[in-house]
């Protein structure tokens, strides 16, 4: 994990009419950092990394990612923002039905314009990634929920991008390949400084994150390690 700041979030706010679902968020996350969104259904966590992907704008406040004002650009700077640098893990998988596992990862990788033999080689090491290697030809319908969400992960994984926006990434997945995706998205934030920011309510993410934020009346809370035996607290992330 460096210095640089992957992300940087100042006094977002995001409103859906009379409901306030971001009051104020601030929020760090640094080069090659775990960071783990924790919180209930509605607590405003899926909101948050759809304004830091540039899916959404917010009604107040800055977002900088990569370096980059998200702001200031226009709609096509923000296409390519999401094209060539964030890889999106969306809750639920997302494949298209008429392509085969395979093809569904090789269409992500032709938007950044990657020839056939790069496309071929990351396919093969994104699928033996998530331990799939055997159902590359197999269609989205022959593949249970659990495998579907994990060529979801495979895909975003294959765009090797700088940073990676998971929304409940392990849901549906059995407990000991949740283990050995988590464990290998530590590796790859290790290995390649990837930054990962991973919205979840599963408890057992948060023991392989760097740092756990949880969502709470629309604004970021830090949560504080404490001595085994006492009682967590928690303190507001004033940055």
């Amino acid at each position: 994990m460096k210095d640089e700041l992957a992300i940087k979030v100042r006094g977002v706010q995001r409103h859906f009419g009379d409901l306030k679902v971001l009051r104020g968020v601030n929020l760090d996350v640094h080069v090659g950092e775990l960071v783990a969104l924790y919180g209930p259904s509605g607590s405003g966590k899926t909101t948050l990394i759809n304004l830091i992907g540039a899916l959404d704008r917010p009604d107040g406040g800055s977002i900088d990612v990569l370096g980059q004002d998200v702001l200031r650009m226009n709609d096509g700077r923000r296409a390519r923002l999401r094209r060539k640098q964030i890889g999106f893990i969306f809750q639920g998988a997302t494949l298209l039905p008429t392509y085969s596992a395979e093809e569904n990862i090789d269409l992500a990788l032709r938007l950044p314009h990657l020839n056939v033999f790069e496309r071929r080689r990351r396919i093969k090491a994104a699928l033996s990634a998530v331990g799939l290697s055997a159902w590359a030809d197999h269609m989205p319908e022959e593949l249970s929920g659990g495998q579907r969400q994990r060529i979801s992960i495979a895909r975003a994984l294959a765009l090797q991008s700088p940073l990676i926006l998971a929304d409940e990434p392990t849901n549906g997945i059995d407990t000991p390949t949740t283990r050995r995706i988590l464990s290998l998205f530590r590796g790859i934030a290790a290995a390649q400084d990837t930054t990962f920011v991973i919205v979840t309510h599963d408890p057992m993410l948060v023991d392989y994150v760097d740092t756990v934020y949880d969502l709470s009346d629309g604004i970021v809370i830090q949560r504080v390690a404490e001595p085994e035996g006492e009682q967590p607290q928690r303190e507001e992330e004033h940055v």
